[in-house]
C-alpha cells in the first residue's frame, strides 16, 4: 500500500511526463502540442531558437506561443539579417504576427500560409507571435514552417529572400567564391519567367561547392552538372552567349544567384589579385 505522500509523488511524476512528452526543442527546430495548454487557452509559452536554419511544427494550436530567434552572433552584421519563413502548404490553425515591445503586426493570415510562400523580415523587427484561431476542433490543425536567417549586403532590402540586383563589386566577388553555398563554372541554357522571380537553366562544366544537391549530374563521359537558379523578376536576366562564373545561396532547397560574371572576367581579376596576394582563397583555375 502507497503512503499517501509517495502517491502525490507518483502522480506528479506522471503528469510531468505527460507534458514533457507533448514538445521537443533543440537549439534549431521546436515541436510542440497545444494539449499542453488545455484548460489555459491564454496561456503564453516562450520559445527559443538559436541556428540559422531549422523548422517549427505546432499540432492542435491553443493560446499562443512567442518564437524568440536570437542567433549565437552578436557581431555588428547581425543588424543585416533577415529571417524567411516557409510555411507548409498544410499550416493551419494560427495568425503569426511580428511581436516588438509588445506591439503586433499581422504577417501571415491562416488561408495565407497554406500558399507556401516564403516571407522575410528583419531580425530587429521582432519575434514571431503565433496565436491560435478559436477552433471547435482542433485535431486536425497542425502550424509549420521552415526558417532560415538571410545575410544581405548593405542597402539590400531585409524583407526579400533574395540578393539583389546590383553587380558584385571586386572585393565582394572574390570573397563569394570561398563563402558561397555554390560556386560553379558553366552556361546558360534558358531562362523561365515565373510568378514571383526568374528561373535560369544552367550547363555546368565545373563545380566547385555546393552546399546540398541543387545541380546534378548528367551522366556521359564528359562530367556536366545541370540545375536551375532563382533570380528576382526586375533584374532582367536574358539568355547570353559564353561562360559564366555562377555564385549563390541555396534557400530553401533552392539554388538564388548572388554574382554571375562572365568567367573570362573573373579569371582575369583573379589572377591579378593573386599577383597581388590578396585573394581570399585558392580555387582551380585550370
Amino acid at each position: 500500500m502507497l503512503w499517501p505522500l509517495s502517491a502525490c509523488l507518483l502522480a506528479a511524476l506522471a503528469l510531468c511526463r505527460s507534458a514533457l512528452s507533448q514538445y521537443s526543442s533543440d537549439q534549431c527546430s521546436w515541436r510542440g502540442s497545444g494539449l499542453t495548454h488545455e484548460g489555459h487557452t491564454r496561456d503564453v509559452e516562450q520559445v527559443y531558437l538559436r541556428c540559422s536554419q531549422g523548422s517549427l511544427e505546432w499540432l492542435y494550436p491553443t493560446g499562443a506561443i512567442i518564437v524568440n530567434l536570437r542567433p549565437n552572433t552578436a557581431s555588428p552584421a547581425a543588424s543585416l539579417l533577415s529571417v524567411c519563413i516557409k510555411p507548409s502548404r498544410e499550416s493551419s490553425g494560427t495568425r503569426i504576427y511580428l511581436d516588438r515591445l509588445g506591439k503586433l503586426r499581422l504577417l501571415l493570415r491562416e488561408h495565407e500560409q497554406a500558399e507556401g510562400k516564403v516571407h522575410c523580415f528583419g531580425i530587429q523587427e521582432g519575434a514571431l507571435f503565433i496565436e491560435a484561431v478559436p477552433q471547435r476542433d482542433i485535431s486536425r490543425k497542425i502550424t509549420a514552417f521552415q526558417y532560415e536567417l538571410v545575410s544581405h549586403r548593405p542597402g539590400a532590402d531585409l524583407h526579400s529572400l533574395s540578393a539583389s540586383c546590383q553587380p558584385c563589386t571586386d572585393a565582394e566577388l572574390l570573397l563569394a567564391v570561398c563563402t558561397s553555398d555554390f560556386v560553379g563554372r558553366g552556361s546558360i541554357l534558358g531562362v523561365e519567367q515565373e510568378e514571383e522571380q526568374t528561373s535560369v537553366a544552367v550547363t555546368l562544366t565545373r563545380l566547385y561547392r555546393q552546399k546540398s544537391q541543387v545541380f546534378v549530374s548528367g551522366g556521359g563521359r564528359v562530367k556536366r552538372f545541370a540545375g536551375r537558379v532563382k533570380m528576382p523578376r526586375e533584374c532582367g536576366v536574358k539568355p547570353g552567349e559564353g561562360e559564366f562564373l555562377f555564385i549563390g545561396t541555396v534557400r530553401f532547397g533552392e539554388a538564388w544567384l548572388s554574382c554571375a560574371p562572365r568567367y573570362r572576367d573573373f579569371l582575369r581579376l583573379y589572377q591579378d589579385a593573386q599577383e597581388q596576394g590578396t585573394n581570399p582563397c585558392h580555387i582551380d583555375t585550370d
